[in-house]
């Protein structure tokens, strides 16, 4: 046995609260190497025999851990406990294939001796099942399915706000840059029953704020709705006919940074270093200046730090008492004015810790059951263990389905390791609930990614849709809208029929409703691997009573299934290369 792959940490992914009366417990090691896990637990102070404490032995239940996932490194086992009486001392018996027997216990691992069960010796602990310390998460988001809006190029339902210069609204058109078309919240407004008709309950708007540019990331004023999109009554009234219709709000929060046509910085670059405002930035030399180049949005050697090396996006300071205050205002304002039900964080994770956390308390005051979305693009941990975010943008785990499915960076096999090591990496109710997105205004769109392979796209966000976690649609695709990395895949969502694939819409129309109608499935049950063969192409994977076949090799598969759900691409029992069924 390789003990040193042996790994457990308490009050962590590793051993959490799940529910109120119930702990996950999660033990990993080396992959393919373990015959059996099993966990001892019980109360510490509950000891049962003879009254001399020194022959007295704990009193303590015992599982056999499930081997649930496996990386290709690793296996996971896991195991779910109840103590009456709220805390619980536990430790591990770890058998090998090879026959040897350890215990792990919070001081390590020991060689097998029952007296060190019986005695508990060095027990791993959770001293309390404390409510308050438990990760929750909106039971609402896990029925969401979200349809994320970029504003400018959704709609134009009001000419009259029209910025200057704007282009007439053409679907085929490739956007540069600093284009305008003169999307709108009316349009949005105009198009709400085209929401429901698809199925979605949930809205992610990219920033509406004030700002200079197309897409909102450079704001100038938190405090109000774009000169071109509308205004807050608009804004409000919007809201509540989504709620009307059962459809969540989500802002977008851009709190790394600030624009440049923001008074803030102009009145820095106005004052300098006697500016009130000197220190609600990162400016490292005075004065705050930069170079221009010929690209607008870069310039490497600006005396201040930015957003990657935009000079009209300064970073904020969030260190600074006086920016905390003002942002926390603005997270708090639009929740308790506007009823929105959650606020997308941008650029998270170059944002402190700290700021973070008041954030969180900021928003739970203002709303029960608040929705905490950030934008990290890598491993998470340190944002979700309950205190500042509810969940990331999954990147992660979309890039893993993309690279396996689509492009083949990796082989499928590879694909399901990068998957679970994904979902090791945090508890049960967070994987509920991350935001799962194939494409979005800062990647290529997913039927260019599939070089317009509609099956393939139809393939990919199935098998996302079965995924733990809660999907999220990028405005157009629904009608096979195309584009590369943006500015391209910010086009004009086509309103013209003639312009829409009216069977792309059917498709994702029956997709969502199978989402709703499984949704209790997709949330809670395990993740199991039926099959994976990455020289056929077909990967199998089972959610409860669910199993879906997914064929990206050259050659149909044969498949037997009592009830087919959903399918594409199937004939009698064969799934043809880029089909894929859903079954029971």
């Amino acid at each position: 046995m390789n003990k040193a792959a042996l790994y457990h940490r308490p009050e962590s992914e590793f051993a959490y609260l799940y529910t109120r009366d119930t702990m996950q417990v999660r033990l990993q090691a080396q992959k393919d190497d373990i015959e059996k896990v099993e966990l001892f637990y019980g109360d510490p102070y509950l000891w049962e025999g003879v009254e001399d404490p020194e022959h007295q032995t704990w009193k303590s239940a015992q599982v056999e851990m499930k081997k649930v996932l496996s990386t290709n490194r690793s296996d996971f086992f896991e195991a779910e406990i109840t103590v009456a009486t709220k805390r619980v001392d536990y430790l591990f018996v770890v058998t090998g294939l090879d026959g040897e027997k350890v215990v792990y216990t919070d001081q390590g691992l020991l060689d097998y001796d029952e007296t060190l069960i019986t005695k508990k010796y060095g027990a791993f602990r959770l001293p309390y099942f404390h409510e308050t310390d438990r990760f929750k998460t909106p039971g609402w988001v896990k029925e969401t399915v979200w349809y994320q809006i970029f504003p400018e190029r959704f709609a134009n339902g009001d000419t009259q706000n029209d910025p200057e210069g704007t282009k007439a609204w053409n679907a085929l058109d490739v956007p540069d840059r600093q284009d305008f078309y003169g999307g709108d919240l009316q349009g949005v407004l105009d198009h709400l029953d085209h929401l429901t008709e698809l199925g979605v309950n949930g809205i992610y708007f990219t920033p509406i704020f004030q700002a200079y540019s197309n897409h909102k990331y450079d704001t100038e004023d938190y405090l109000a709705i774009d000169k071109n999109f509308g205004d807050k009554a608009l804004f409000k009234h919007l809201v509540e006919e989504a709620h009307a219709r059962g459809i969540k709000v989500m802002l977008d929060a851009v709190f790394n940074h600030i624009g440049d046509t923001s008074p803030q910085w102009q009145d820095v670059l106005k004052h300098q270093e006697k500016s009130k405002y000197a220190d609600w930035f990162h400016v490292n030399s005075w004065p705050a200046t930069y170079t221009p180049t010929d690209d607008f949005e870069n310039a490497e050697n600006a005396t201040y730090d930015t957003f990657a090396f935009t000079p009209h996006m300064p970073k904020l300071n969030t260190a600074n008492p006086e920016v905390e205050a003002y942002l926390l205002e603005i997270a708090d304002y639009w929740i308790r004015e506007f009823d929105i039900d959650a606020w997308r964080l941008d650029v998270a994770d170059e944002v402190d810790h700290t700021f973070w956390k008041k954030f969180r308390a900021t928003c739970d005051a203002a709303k029960k059951d608040f929705y905490i979305l950030g934008e990290v693009w890598h491993s998470a941990q340190p944002w979700l263990v309950g205190d500042e975010f509810t969940a990331v943008m999954n990147y992660a785990y979309t890039d893993a389905i993309k690279d396996g499915l689509i492009t083949k960076k990796i082989s499928l096999p590879q694909m399901v390791s990068n998957i679970n090591t994904q979902l090791t990496l945090y508890r049960k109710q967070v994987n509920q609930v991350m935001f799962n997105v194939l494409d979005s205004h800062d990647t290529p769109r997913i039927l260019t990614v599939a070089n317009e392979n509609k099956a393939l796209m139809k393939l990919v966000e199935t098998f996302t849709f079965l995924q733990p976690g809660v999907p999220c649609i990028y405005y157009g695709d629904e009608y096979a809208l195309t584009g590369g990395m943006d500015p391209e895949c910010r086009k004009c969502m086509p309103w013209i029929k003639e312009e829409q694939d009216v069977e792309m819409f059917e498709f994702f129309k029956e997709l969502i409703a199978l989402r709703h109608a499984y949704q209790e499935v997709l949330s809670d049950a395990a993740v199991v691997w039926q099959e994976v063969d990455g020289k056929k192409g077909v990967v199998e994977i089972q959610r409860g009573e669910l199993k879906g076949c997914f064929n990206i090799g050259e050659n149909a598969v044969k498949f037997e299934a009592d009830e087919i759900i959903f399918s594409n691409l199937v004939e009698d029992e064969t799934i043809l290369p880029f089909g894929f069924v859903v079954y029971k």
